[in-house]
């Protein structure tokens, strides 16, 4: 375990959580002023988690704060999950008293939605091409080409690009062991930051699961940027629906569940779910 800094106030938060133990831990400092970026990612490593630091924004004309994320290997530029959970964590505290909270992020601006105790966050429609070369995914996943469902193996992106890989049943799916050097590999070979394998369960809910390029962990318990993205590739199969409802996390015994929908203004998506407090927590 890497050595973080004293950085009391760290609070763990669940996202997503379907079932009790469940959901996507995510360790947030809601005051991250006077922290570098190497110390923001040994936090990161220390926790093992994707975590997001809540800064003043660098403009505070169009935005309220400044999220940034780290994964114990490197910054991203933007973390699905982990902005939920910031931001509902603002609120809880007080720190977030309006309707909307505008948020600057590395990949562009997204807005905080509140609504009761439910938090949507904004993501581009997004846009989905096919993936040409199948080799390097079905290596990785220990897949052939008869385990896939009928349609495109799609690279889609919100904010990050990610491999949607339709698998044919739910079995197939939690039976999947990939080794995390072949995802990585694979991820490179096609220009990707995870793949997304997924199961149509009906016409509105999936199963899924996400296995990242480079994080320092090999499994995500659930992944609000890829379930955008898959919103978006079914989008440019034409078969999304009102909500998609993406249940991940089944095969590590943490389920979760998230929900994307089109923006009321049919320009953007829409990423939402449960949080929870997990604790507050000091670096040793």
């Amino acid at each position: 375990m890497s050595s973080a800094p004293r950085v009391p106030g760290t609070i763990l938060v669940s996202v997503f959580p379907a079932a009790p133990g469940g959901g996507n831990p995510a360790p947030i400092v809601p005051d991250a002023r006077g922290l570098t970026g190497e110390a923001m990612r040994l936090i990161a490593a220390h926790h093992g988690h994707e975590s997001a630091f809540v800064l003043p924004p660098v403009d505070s004309a169009s935005a309220d704060r400044r999220f940034r994320f780290f994964v114990p290997a490197h910054e991203m530029e933007m973390c699905g999950h982990a902005s939920l959970g910031a931001a509902w964590l603002l609120r809880r505290r007080g720190e977030a008293p309006g309707a909307t909270l505008h948020i600057e992020t590395l990949s562009g601006p997204v807005r905080a939605i509140f609504m009761d105790d439910t938090v949507e966050l904004t993501q581009p429609a997004g846009r989905a091409a096919a993936v040409a070369d199948l080799a390097p995914i079905l290596t990785a996943l220990g897949i052939t080409a008869a385990d896939l469902a009928d349609a495109p193996v799609l690279n889609a992106t919100t904010s990050r690009i990610k491999t949607l890989i339709p698998l044919r049943d739910v079995a197939r799916l939690h039976a999947l062991a990939p080794d995390p050097g072949a995802v990585r590999a694979a991820c490179e070979a096609i220009g990707s930051t995870g793949l997304y394998p997924y199961v149509l369960a009906n016409s509105a809910s999936a199963h899924a699961r996400q296995f990242p390029q480079n994080s320092g962990y090999p499994e995500d318990a659930a992944t609000g940027i890829a379930a955008t993205a898959l919103y978006a590739g079914l989008c440019t199969l034409g078969a999304a629906p009102l909500v998609l409802t993406v249940r991940q996390g089944e095969a590590m015994g943490r389920p979760s569940e998230i929900f994307v929908r089109r923006g009321p203004d049919g320009t953007g998506l829409r990423l939402s779910g449960r949080v929870e407090l997990l604790d507050e927590v000091t670096h040793p």
